[in-house]
């Protein structure tokens, strides 16, 4: 390692990753940072701009990343200069474990969107050439994007369009579940019915549903404005939250819609969330994303693909039922997965990984557990093979994770586990 002439400090250079909100950068460009970061000696290999999440100038200020490199001695400095001339400044040293949330107000910042199924931008989807359609949903994702943790949940006045094809997703769907679904799936469902308003006329508002998962299971949940990054959508899961667009799929394709919406939302995820033990699994799914590698959630977004939108298991009667939401919120495909026509495969997130999952098309092959508990058996051996430079703790009282990077902080945590369980030995 070389060291420099003067200060003596590391020649050493540093791969960062920096995020920073410039006002009027969509006039300015990258002007007032660019002569900060040439002083820096930084040299840029990749640059993405997208509009400010909060911004003062909706049509100006601009949200930058740049991927760069910088001598190590200077990231410190470098970091607190751009400060200076920019607004909400991170800066994230590659090769260490990427930023994650620590609290659930920290899910504020997990709003990154997967624009591959827009329909500003993709012909294919159902209302690219609906420019009301396009009008409407862009009006209910700036809902998502304007919520902040602690704001009442948006509510949405949907149109008799909408209510209508909401009903004969409803109506199609419903009259499949007590055949196709799996118990923990109609139980819940029937209660939803019976308690949160849900029937084929109206179309649930996320208070009145997030009230009732709060309740059952400690689930609530946050508006989204679209189809999340992998990393973001499960890191929800690790504070028992679920995030949930609220727009419908256009009227013209009621059976399939390309991204998520509320049908699939609602109909799909929701029930098996009011379930303890999926809740629990589903946290679990979430806690092993946080600090993982992009690689790892690479990876874990495909055995998650496979387990909470594709699962499902065999009962005692020898019969397939459902429970993963992409095949309840699915028409078609919940008929096509349990007909005996696609091939069926035993419950192996080793294989899980490398099997790839159809975005437009039904599964050519779908895993089977032989039960609910062998899935989750499973997934709790594959997430211990997840490397990270520290474990992890949920502290479900306060809703924060704690990094447990300190042999005091695992001494603390390990004495308390072992004063609940001797308070449980004394009822026994």
């Amino acid at each position: 390692m070389e060291l420099s002439g003067k200060g003596g400090g590391s020649r050493e250079r540093a791969a960062l990753g920096l995020t920073f909100v410039l006002r009027h950068g969509r006039r300015t460009g990258l002007a007032s940072a660019a002569r900060l970061l040439q002083l820096f000696d930084v040299k840029i290999h990749h640059i993405e701009t997208r509009p400010a999440r909060m911004p003062q100038n909706p049509a100006e200020d601009l949200e930058f990343f740049v991927k760069c490199e910088v001598l190590d001695c200077k990231v410190s400095s470098l970091i607190s200069s751009l400060k200076k001339v920019a607004e909400d400044v991170e800066g994230n040293r590659e090769g260490k474990a990427p930023w994650f949330p620590t609290k659930i107000r920290d899910l504020d910042r997990c709003h990154h969107l997967v624009t591959k199924y827009n329909p500003d931008l993709d012909c294919e989807h159902p209302g690219y050439t609906d420019p009301e359609y396009r009008k409407r949903r862009a009006f209910i994702a700036d809902l998502a994007f304007n919520f902040r943790h602690g704001d009442p949940l948006p509510r949405v006045e949907y149109t008799p369009q909408e209510i209508a094809t909401w009903r004969e997703v409803y109506e199609k769907l419903s009259s499949l579940y007590p055949t196709h679904a799996c118990k923990q799936y109609l139980d819940a469902f029937h209660e939803l019915e019976k308690y949160c308003g849900y029937q084929a006329d109206s179309i649930p508002q996320l208070h009145e549903v997030s009230a009732f998962l709060s309740e059952r299971t400690g689930f609530t949940l946050r508006p989204a404005a679209g189809l999340l990054s992998a990393r973001d959508f499960l890191a929800g899961f690790a504070f028992r939250v679920f995030q949930s667009t609220q727009y419908i799929r256009h009227s013209s394709s009621p059976m399939h819609s390309p991204e998520p919406d509320c049908c699939h939302e609602l109909l799909g995820h929701v029930p098996m969330l009011a379930d303890k033990e999926f809740a629990l699994f589903s946290q679990d799914i979430g806690l092993a994303s946080l600090g993982a590698s992009d690689l790892d959630i690479e990876k874990l977004s495909a055995v998650s693909m496979h387990l909470i939108l594709l699962g499902r298991y065999r009962t005692n009667e020898r019969t397939n039922k459902a429970y993963g939401a992409g095949l309840l919120s699915s028409y078609g495909e919940l008929m096509y997965a349990l007909s005996n026509k696609p091939e069926y495969k035993p419950f192996d997130p080793d294989v899980m990984v490398i099997q790839p999952y159809q975005d437009q098309n039904f599964q050519q092959i779908y895993f089977v557990a032989e039960h609910f508990e062998e899935a989750k058996s499973q997934f709790q051996k594959y997430a211990m093979k997840i490397k990270k430079p520290f474990p992890l703790h949920y502290d479900p009282f306060t809703c924060t994770v704690e990094v447990l990077d300190s042999p005091q902080k695992i001494k603390k945590i390990t004495s308390h586990v072992k004063e609940e369980l001797k308070s449980f030995e004394k009822l026994s």
